[in-house]
């Protein structure tokens, strides 16, 4: 009858200690990785060779700096674009809102061919019965099949036609900055 209570209590008793044994080894297995993470990602010690990339990386970033304008909603009718004026690779956004249902016809944007003549770069059909409001965003971009092969075709002024309506055109211009980071998008292609 002895053994029927003490054999319970000892396997109890292994089982418990197994259980911590086993816990506290897993414990420290996970807090060795822990501080192994934080050995690697500490720096020892910063060399001339790092010091001086890093303000290699500085300067180039001071160069790159680039705010954008602030937003000023030039407005023909229901149209908008945000601004007067754009640097290349920057989005031109176009906000339509409060078409009446029967206004119909096409936003048409117009790159400069030369001093006195413009092409058609984008068009963008609108109904007022479909959609009262959208909008819209436009990159002008360099493109051998539209045949813009260089910023020289995008820099100038642009202009925005609606036609179908009585709104008068909207003007905005590119100037020959790039923004930073898109300067390769710019290469010429023909």
């Amino acid at each position: 009858m002895n053994s029927k209570i003490i054999i319970p209590i000892i396997i109890g008793i292994v089982i418990v200690i197994a259980g911590i044994a086993f816990t506290s080894n897993q414990n420290s297995e996970s807090m060795e990785v822990e501080d192994a993470l934080d050995r690697e990602l500490r720096p020892q010690e910063e060399t001339s060779e790092i010091s001086d990339k890093l303000n290699e990386i500085e300067a180039i970033n001071l160069e790159n700096e680039y705010t954008p304008r602030d937003r000023e909603w030039i407005t023909s009718g229901p149209f908008q674009i945000d601004r007067s004026e754009y640097v290349l690779g920057e989005k031109i956004f176009v906000r339509i809102g409060g078409l009446d249902f029967s206004e119909k016809g096409q936003v048409v944007f117009l790159k400069p061919s030369n001093g006195t003549h413009y092409s058609v770069y984008l068009t963008v059909p609108f109904d007022g019965a479909n959609k009262q409001a959208f909008n819209y965003y436009i990159e002008p971009q360099i493109s051998k099949t539209r045949g813009i092969c260089s910023i020289d075709d995008i820099i100038g002024e642009w202009r925005v036609v609606f036609r179908g309506t009585e709104y008068t055109n909207l003007e905005f211009k590119i100037i020959n900055q790039t923004l930073p980071g898109s300067k390769n998008n710019f290469n010429p292609v023909c």
